[in-house]
């Protein structure tokens, strides 16, 4: 799984759970998406925040925010959405209001203020992994040892999301607004407290796998911090994981597995998608550059956390529908 129900708290209600984000170039700008609630049929959580967050001076904190919330579902099991846009010091406050884009209904794309393009509701997962594969190599990377396939057959890889929907919200923003920028990108989800008077972010996202991998996916603790501090909190135990596993696995690189690992280490983190304003968006190939729908980005990741290529048997064609060229571009729900 990229992202999917990771935290204790997202497990309990796969609302609060971010499945993956990604960020490319579309028809008329920047697209944002953040697929929420994989396999579910309970809609989005009427109480919390959905929140795209994008920082435009790499310093791992957001400039802007666009944060989306739902109402009620009614009888036919539609929620309104709405869309606002938050800045400046806003755009880490959550009590603040921000600047309504646009209000749709859940399942219904729009068009709001500016000429941007919002769409919330069910699509195709376009996720797809192998889950053999990914359990040997999470094992692997936890554990510091070689990857154990035996057994394995490529030829009968299965997606573990095939045939899955997941609540999709895609936002596109004209590129004057961001105009030649390089942007970071992740999404996260809050909810109020039994309190009331503060919130509690419940998931974030941003590099696939990223918390699969290294085991974060149980940690409400790495779910609920920003971005800004990955590297001082995380970053020392993912580069001695990666060094480990990288030994084990029969490391032939230049310099040695340590020096490796500092550089990997920097590349995942902090936990955001860095992205060039109308640029063509790619993860994989080393390229890192946004994120679209269609990459392999499992085997980027698998090769990149053991230096090692690993044949997960699937490709585009294994996933959940067929997306679509035009807004809000992701498949049809299944």
């Amino acid at each position: 799984m990229s992202d999917h129900l990771d935290g204790l708290t997202a497990k309990n209600d796969p609302r609060l759970d971010i499945s993956d984000a990604y960020v490319f170039h579309g028809q008329v700008g920047t697209v944002f998406v953040l697929n929420t609630n994989p396999g579910g049929s309970n809609g989005f959580h009427h109480e919390a925040v959905y929140e795209l967050k994008i920082d435009v001076d790499g310093d791992a904190r957001e400039e802007f925010t666009l944060r989306v919330t739902f109402g009620d579902r009614d009888w036919r099991g539609r929620q309104e959405a709405t869309l606002a846009l938050l800045a400046g010091r806003d755009a880490g406050n959550r009590d603040a209001r921000g600047a309504i884009l646009a209000r749709t209904t859940t399942g219904k794309k729009t068009t709001g203020d500016g000429g941007v393009r919002f769409f919330a509701g069910t699509a195709g997962d376009p996720f797809y992994i192998e889950p053999t594969v990914v359990a040997a190599v999470r094992t692997a990377v936890l554990n510091g040892t070689q990857v154990d396939l035996s057994g394995y057959e490529p030829g009968k890889a299965k997606n573990l999301f095939a045939g899955k929907n997941v609540h999709s919200i895609v936002v596109e923003i004209p590129d004057h607004f961001f105009h030649g920028l390089r942007i970071g990108f992740w999404g996260s989800i809050a909810v109020p407290t039994d309190a009331g008077d503060a919130w509690r972010q419940t998931d974030r996202a941003a590099v696939p796998l990223l918390s699969t991998l290294f085991g974060f996916n149980e940690a409400d603790d790495y779910n609920a911090a920003p971005p800004v501090a990955d590297d001082t909190t995380w970053g020392h135990q993912i580069q001695g994981k990666i060094a480990k596993a990288v030994e084990a696995n029969g490391y032939d690189g230049d310099g040695d597995a340590e020096e490796y690992a500092d550089a990997a280490r920097d590349i995942l983190m902090p936990d955001i998608l860095w992205y060039r304003i109308g640029t063509r968006a790619q993860f994989t190939g080393g390229r890192r550059n946004g994120r679209n729908l269609v990459e392999n980005v499992a085997e980027e990741m698998f090769e990149l956390v053991l230096h090692k290529s690993v044949d997960g048997g699937l490709d585009v064609d294994s996933a959940t529908g067929t997306l679509r060229s035009e807004f809000p571009y992701l498949s049809k729900p299944v």
